[in-house]
């Protein structure tokens, strides 16, 4: 079972965190979005941003996947 972090401990990250950090483009994670296979980003103003935490979440879980 995952526990997620309080809020107060997770960060918002942006599209450039994300790409930076899987090597993937941004393109892809909005086809990813749309196929709702990758978490939906939260709105704050014109700025889309995503937890920490669950960017994580997802990362790990297709990692795992890959493993069994």
């Amino acid at each position: 079972m995952t526990v997620k972090p309080a809020l107060i401990e997770d960060q918002f990250v942006d599209m450039a965190f994300i790409t930076r950090l899987t090597g993937l483009t941004d393109k892809w994670f909005y086809k990813l979005i749309k196929d709702g296979v990758f978490p939906k980003p939260i709105k704050l103003g014109r700025s889309s941003r995503w937890l920490q935490s669950e960017v994580e979440a997802w990362l790990q879980a297709r990692i795992e996947a890959s493993r069994s």
